[in-house]
């Protein structure tokens, strides 16, 4: 597929049909997309621990409500980061809603020096996020595919459609491969069944939170 998009540059796209949050209103949204910049890391990283605050699984990874907010932000920016050189990072117009992904290709390389990043980053929590890692590297399908890392809408703009909005975005540019992501609730895996991902079985932390994998099967071209 002819590549069209450009760091620093907006694109438009769509429309998508969305729902305005307070009328109700449907309406057709052409949002306009820019891959971010490494000077957007902290941003995107603090939307992300924004975004996911409530999910369960963030609270066995910092189980302090104190400290959780900074510690997730922390760890998110060192996979902002990679993505940043080595996948990519859509954000809708002035940025309320972020997809990062990264294509399963060809191998790809662990964020720099991330053993020691991710210490830095989590404190006396970093065997909780080292116990994630090696679940989801456990579970990883090896046939190549784009991984949703993340995808975050901001809670005061949650319900518009714009999560829906960057999943049809990439979901265009996918050149028939399969994509697949972790689903950390049931709402949001039902949110993604919706959007052709198929539910694998569940594995679970230690305190019993869930995730589900899921894959979208590729399309033939």
């Amino acid at each position: 597929m002819e590549e069209t998009f450009r760091t620093g540059r907006a694109e438009a796209f769509g429309p998508w049909p969305v729902t305005h949050r307070e009328s109700g209103a449907a309406f057709a949204l052409r949002p306009a997309v820019r891959l971010a910049t490494a000077d957007d890391a902290q941003q995107v990283a603090e939307l992300i621990a924004t975004a996911f605050a409530g999910l369960r699984p963030m609270a066995y990874l910092v189980p302090d409500r104190r400290e959780r907010h900074r510690v997730i932000a922390a760890n998110f920016r060192i996979f902002v980061e990679h993505a940043v050189e080595h996948g990519e990072i859509h954000l809708i117009d002035d940025g309320p809603a972020v997809a990062v992904w990264f294509p399963y290709t060809s191998p790809l390389p662990a964020p720099h020096d991330y053993d020691r990043r991710l210490s830095e980053a989590t404190g006396a929590w970093a065997e909780r996020f080292r116990t994630l890692d090696e679940l989801f590297e456990q579970n990883h399908p090896a046939a190549p595919h784009h991984h949703l890392a993340f995808l975050a809408v901001h809670p005061e703009r949650q319900n518009e459609g714009l999560g829906t909005a960057l999943l049809h975005y990439q979901h265009a540019r996918l050149a028939g491969l399969p994509a697949y992501l972790e689903a950390s609730d049931p709402r949001n895996r039902d949110l993604y069944a919706r959007h052709g991902y198929q539910a694998r079985a569940p594995f679970a932390l230690p305190d019993g939170a869930l995730f589900w994998p899921m894959w979208r099967p590729g399309a033939d071209l």
